[in-house]
């Protein structure tokens, strides 16, 4: 049996921007409820948390942890979450996982980009919202002033909970027992607008309310969490993660006021794919058929692949047999574990609401539901909204011989973080991996070196031009060579023609009286193809025209396919230099995301790089969407520019949208650059 039913857990996402003390303030929960006989420091390294050699190195956290504590005779499942803007991925796995969103302000820095974001991304996943203001007792903070901040930015449903008193060095409660001083406003005064809050959500209640002039807490619980999952209440809590005010209290709060699985809002499943898909309800049922979602993958190299799963309902012990979304083959579950930081402890049974893991199932991968009935496949998560990975390095081995095993190793990366992608573009012959930004990749290419022990090289990816025609032209070429025996012969005429772009390419026989004999027809779309491979105005894959073949001649000993692809490929060359030819450019939809008053320096940056605004519209409190179109080329090193210019606080995300024809200075330089390098090669 289960040592906690459902209804005595909490799972909470510790979100939040970096620094803003998560990390520390997960040690200070661990150990106020006995989970950990001493703090850990981050300074030394020594956190349940943070235990990759580069969380220790840096400081910082960068992947998800998962922990787990009792208070109370509840058990907390709760995810410490990188906080970086490039390392958002992780925190955004947690949300899934949990039902609350705990957002973490360092009470210093206030209002940062993550936080902000968070609190949008918990909206839209339905998730209730915890406002935790950390480092209450620094030097020199204004902790009524960042109270009314944290109000105008996310709305008046943001009310204290408690607030705190001493200098930081402890908290009053507002809610349960509303008796003392705080050091700024009246703890009777917001007792009373969380009261006037709360009741809003019950009319019943209300109606006691307004007859009987008081409520009790009792009576609250209820509506409490109704008022979280609507939103209509932000509970705002103030903690010192360093002296411990504070962290008793928010224990408390986490088990008499956050909602249990049974109450939050049920997950976002649906049955089915695109327009077909249908809502798929979930019962926190113990008793039901297993539903479990994996919202993290982890590969150690000693471990080997760890898939870590909150269960929705149903149980899982060790007899059970899951199938992995839609295969058909079952693994059995040998050996459920319960995760804290680094350390796995196999458990009886996990109930709805706990969070467990598997290890070394293969099959096992992010985003997957596990279930244990073959009516339930076809299911999955209403899919996460992940910021586009758009900043890209080439990267290649620097060991000859290393390209499989780093093909091998960039999989198990890729499947640890979904904010990180690897392609391999075949019209430059690179591997680009793109991340959400350079400090993203740069820990992953320390985590390569260190962890698989592989050295690369990286660079800027290339920039995918192509070649077109701008008129028709006709193209001719006679192969003829004789070496004293069995010679070869084959003679071409084509025409060329320009087509819409993004048409493709199209070739056509017109070939009458058989002056090309069919079997040769082949041979010289073969020619033809080899030129659209490497253009020949710089060098550059050939893209949107249609050729003909119409005429030519053969000879019937000499004539072979080598002659023929030799000729079609020649008469080609010769038709595009007649045919005006020129070099194209992708052009791709950018939109930016920037504070209010950076809108001026964003768009005339833009313009700077050929780069055409097309709307703007409202983001975010204080922000700003920004669509438009640029080229490519322009925006190579845009992150750190867009960095500098809004002060760290924008980020944007890029969709291709079509080619158009280079300006003439780029052409000459794309062409001369080619020129160069045949000289060289030669």
């Amino acid at each position: 049996m289960p040592k906690f039913a459902t209804e005595s857990i909490r799972t909470l996402a510790l979100v939040g921007h970096a620094g803003s003390g998560k990390t520390t303030l997960a040690e200070a929960l661990l150990h106020k409820a006995g989970a950990v006989g001493a703090p850990g420091s981050v300074e030394r390294g020594t956190t349940v948390s943070d235990f990759d050699a580069l969380e220790k190195e840096h400081g910082h956290s960068l992947n998800s942890s998962v922990l787990h504590l009792e208070h109370g005779n509840t058990r907390v499942h709760f995810i410490d979450t990188p906080g970086s803007p490039d390392m958002v991925g992780q925190a955004l796995c947690a949300l899934d996982a949990a039902e609350t969103a705990a957002v973490v302000i360092n009470a210093q820095n206030g209002i940062e980009l993550v936080t902000s974001r968070m609190m949008q991304w918990a909206a839209r996943r339905n998730l209730c919202r915890l406002i935790v203001v950390n480092r209450i007792d620094a030097e020199n903070v204004d902790l009524e002033g960042l109270l009314e901040r944290i109000k105008q930015t996310f709305g008046k449903e943001c009310i204290a909970l408690n607030l705190p008193a001493g200098g930081g060095t402890r908290v009053v409660d507002c809610f349960f027992n509303p008796a003392g001083e705080s050091d700024f406003s009246s703890v009777e005064e917001t007792h009373q607008h969380l009261i006037d809050q709360v009741v809003e959500v019950d009319e019943e209640l209300m109606a006691v309310y307004l007859e009987k002039g008081e409520v009790s807490p009792e009576q609250l619980h209820a509506p409490f969490e109704k008022a979280l999952r609507d939103g209509h209440l932000v509970p705002v809590c103030f903690v010192s993660a360093r002296n411990g005010a504070g962290i008793a209290e928010l224990l408390d709060i986490f088990v008499k006021l956050l909602p249990n699985p049974a109450e939050g809002n049920p997950p976002l499943f649906v049955k089915g794919e695109g327009a077909a898909a249908e809502e798929f309800p979930s019962e926190p049922d113990a008793r039901k058929h297993v539903l479990a979602h994996v919202f993290k993958v982890s590969i150690d190299p000693f471990v080997g692949r760890l898939g870590i799963f909150r269960i929705h309902q149903g149980t899982i012990t060790k007899d059970t047999q899951l199938y992995i979304g839609e295969g058909k083959k079952p693994f059995k579950v040998a050996h459920p574990l319960m995760i804290q930081g680094k350390d796995m402890v196999e458990v009886d049974a996990l109930v709805p609401g706990d969070i467990g893991a598997v290890a070394k199932v293969e099959e096992v991968v992010f985003d997957a539901v596990l279930h244990d009935s073959h009516d339930e496949d076809h299911i999955h998560l209403k899919p996460l909204e992940f910021p586009t990975p758009v900043y890209g390095l080439a990267i290649h081995p620097q060991r000859r011989g290393d390209e499989q095993r780093l093909s091998g190793i960039l999989q198990k990366l890729e499947a640890e973080d979904p904010c990180f992608r690897v392609e391999h573009v075949a019209t430059t012959n690179e591997t680009i991996i793109r991340g959400l930004g350079e400090l993203h990749l740069r820990f992953v290419l320390e985590k390569m070196a260190s962890q698989y022990h592989i050295e690369v090289t990286t660079k800027p990816p290339s920039i995918p031009y192509r070649e077109t025609i701008t008129a028709r032209a006709e193209g001719h070429h006679r192969h003829k060579k004789q070496t004293g025996g069995a010679g070869q012969f084959g003679e071409v005429y084509l025409k060329v023609e320009p087509l819409p772009r993004g048409a493709g390419f199209e070739f056509v026989d017109e070939v009458r009286g058989g002056t090309i004999p069919n079997q040769f027809i082949p041979a010289v779309e073969k020619g033809v193809r080899q030129v659209l491979e490497a253009g020949p105005l710089a060098g550059y894959p050939m893209m949107d025209m249609r050729v003909i073949v119409y005429d030519g001649k053969h000879h019937p000993v000499d004539s072979k396919e080598v002659a023929f692809i030799a000729a079609g490929k020649k008469a080609f060359i010769d038709a595009i230099t007649k045919a005006r030819p020129i070099v194209l450019e992708p052009i791709v939809n950018i939109e930016i995301t920037t504070p209010e008053h950076c809108m001026g320096d964003v768009t005339g940056d833009l313009s700077s790089k050929r780069g055409q605004v097309a709307g703007t519209q409202s983001a975010a409190p204080g922000m700003l969407a920004i669509s438009g179109r640029v080229p490519l080329s322009e925006l190579n090193n845009y992150q750190s520019k867009l960095k500098s210019v809004t002060g760290g606080h924008g980020s944007y995300s890029l969709e291709f949208s079509h080619y158009e024809p280079v300006p003439p200075t780029v052409q000459t330089q794309l062409v001369s650059q080619y020129k160069a390098h045949r000289t060289e090669e030669q």
